[in-house]
Parts: structure tokens; sequence; C-alpha cells
């Protein structure tokens, strides 16, 4: 038996403690919604779903929204994270690129970023839609 092998099982131990521990700490560096968004404010866009990202933290709509001059703008929507999302039957087949859409949200605080947080979104095609909050800053 090797005199190293107590050293290693210890030090493996503490490796996995270490990544336990870790896995438990929330995310130091999430950014809160109030620091990225006027949540006082609502405004609506209305556009074509260019990417629908379902994930967790956070999901993404891109959407491709003509500015006043006819400009397109890429907007960047923030929605619920994906488990609270899959509640309400929302997966990633709900939204496909081509899609046209009017979201309504809290803007961003920095205008030329095009960034929005989701209240409500409506498929104009079908009327589908979503309302509601959520709850991930």
């Amino acid at each position: 038996m090797s005199a190293l092998r107590p050293v290693r099982t210890k030090l493996a131990a503490l490796g996995v403690f270490v990544l336990g521990c870790d896995a438990c700490l929330p995310a130091q560096a999430h950014h809160s919604a109030p620091t990225s968004y006027f949540l006082d404010q609502k405004i609506a866009i209305e556009g074509t779903v260019i990417q629908f990202l379902l994930r967790n933290p956070h999901s993404f709509i891109h959407v491709a929204v003509p500015d006043n001059q006819g400009v397109i703008q890429e907007w960047s929507v923030e929605w619920g994270p994906g488990i609270l999302l899959a509640h309400d039957n929302i997966n990633s087949e709900t939204l496909k690129p081509g899609d046209k859409v009017r979201i309504t949200g809290s803007p961003g605080r920095i205008a030329a970023e095009h960034r929005l947080r989701m209240s409500a979104i409506e498929r104009t095609s079908d009327h589908w839609g979503w309302k509601g909050a959520f709850d991930c800053s």
C-alpha cells in the first residue's frame, strides 16, 4: 500500500466537499432586474422572431423590430427560466423564427441596447399568448 494513498483519499474527499458546497451557493454575479430594466415603465414592440432560447436562468427571444425610420433593430427580450415556463406549457417549439409577435415589457436602462424584460407576448397569427410575471431577478 502506498504511503500517499491516505493523502490522496483525503484530498479527493475534500475536493468533492468543496464542489458540493459550491453547487449550493447562489450565483453572486447574477444581475438584479432593477439594475438592468426600468420596471416602472412598459413599452410594446412588434416584430419577427429571429431566435428563441428556452433555458435557465433566463430565456430570451431575439426579435427583428423596425424602428420609426423603418430600420430593423434586433431586440433581446428576457423571459423567465425555462423550468418555470414549462409549467405554462411553453417549450422550445412554442416560438419559431419567422413568427410575428407583439411583446410588452419593461425597457432596458440603456436604450441603444434594445432590451426588454417581458410581461406579455402575443403571436399575432393565432393570438396565442402569455401574460405574467417571473421572479428570477
